[in-house]
């Protein structure tokens, strides 16, 4: 019955993270801390892979998520089941949008819609930040042996490396991600 559970465990993740894949972050972090499928470092890996392949960010996560847990049907029913809650409420909005589309009720709902995706990808940011910058157990906890130990120097360095040449240079972002994956190769980061 695991591939149950994570097909609904997956569903209630496409039908509340609204705002795309950073917004199914603190989703995953939540099955992460219920389930213990996968830890938090684990989470940050999936983050670097996603990005840096083609295809939505959540849909990627979920993939490897139920690869993981449950083989080629797992990686077919995490992301069906992420993407299905979607294309339902995509077909019943379309269907009533233009009845109410002028409708104050339905504009104030879109408008706190809008607010909940920028809080849920905040917070996705903030622990994507957490895990890159700072040195962070498997459960997501500081580890705490030595006060200057807890920053991560080199991924700060990178990053800020990384935006300055963004800024600078304004060359494809893959370069980037090139460099960063040769770089964490070759001064060895985790």
């Amino acid at each position: 019955m695991l591939i149950l559970e994570l097909c609904f465990r997956f569903f209630c993740c496409g039908l509340f993270a609204i705002g795309g894949g950073l917004a199914t972050l603190p989703f995953l972090y939540n099955i992460s801390k219920e389930t213990g499928w996968y830890t938090f470092n684990d989470i940050s890996n999936m983050i670097a892979v996603s990005e840096s392949t083609p295809g939505p960010m959540g849909v990627n996560m979920a993939t490897y998520v139920g690869f993981h847990i449950k083989g080629i049907l797992g990686g077919l029913a995490a992301p069906l089941s992420l993407v299905l809650p979607s294309v339902i409420i995509i077909v019943i909005i379309s269907k009533i949008l233009d009845k109410f589309k002028s409708s104050a009720i339905v504009q104030n709902a879109l408008y706190g819609l809008r607010a909940a995706s920028t809080a849920l990808i905040a917070a996705a940011g903030i622990g994507v930040a957490k895990i890159a910058f700072l040195h962070v157990g498997e459960d997501g906890s500081l580890v705490l042996s030595k006060l200057f130990s807890i920053i991560n120097w080199k991924a700060i360095v990178l990053a800020l490396a990384i935006w300055y040449g963004l800024v600078k240079w304004k060359k494809h972002p893959i370069l980037y991600i090139v460099v960063a994956a040769v770089t964490g190769i070759v001064f060895q980061f985790h």
